[in-house]
């Protein structure tokens, strides 16, 4: 059994496919788009297989979630190596991103950093 993606709700669509593209390589296909829902969505596919669902809609509660809250909390990706940790932070910060951590060994022995990404979704790159 594997799982078959995971599905991330956004304010700005377009930003959020940018930002995934332009950092972790992604892939989208064609953009969905019901108007009588007013939902909208893309599927990101990333080289190892794993896809992303991004959505919007236009009756989403437009407030901000607090980072420690019940559900799913972030989204991590393995680089493979520490450099790529270091070089993919380094630009991410470079950008704009905030820095929550790291890169750093944690006390279970995963070398990894946190960020804020897009909509200030936590991002975890890790080896």
């Amino acid at each position: 059994m594997k799982i078959e993606h995971l599905a991330l709700y956004v304010r700005d669509l377009e930003g959020a496919k940018a930002f995934f593209e332009t950092y972790f390589e992604a892939q989208s296909n064609n953009l969905y788009h019901n108007p009588k829902t007013g939902f909208s969505s893309y599927f990101l596919s990333f080289t190892d297989g794993a896809r992303l669902e991004i959505m919007t809609k236009t009756s989403l509660d437009q407030s901000q979630l607090p980072l420690e809250r019940l559900g799913f909390i972030h989204l991590a990706f393995s680089l493979g190596s520490k450099e790529r940790v270091d070089q993919l932070t380094q630009r991410l910060v470079a950008d704009g991103y905030e820095l929550l951590s790291g890169p750093r060994t944690t006390g279970d022995g995963y070398y990894e950093s946190c960020l804020l990404g897009f909509e200030d979704n936590m991002i975890e790159l890790t080896v």
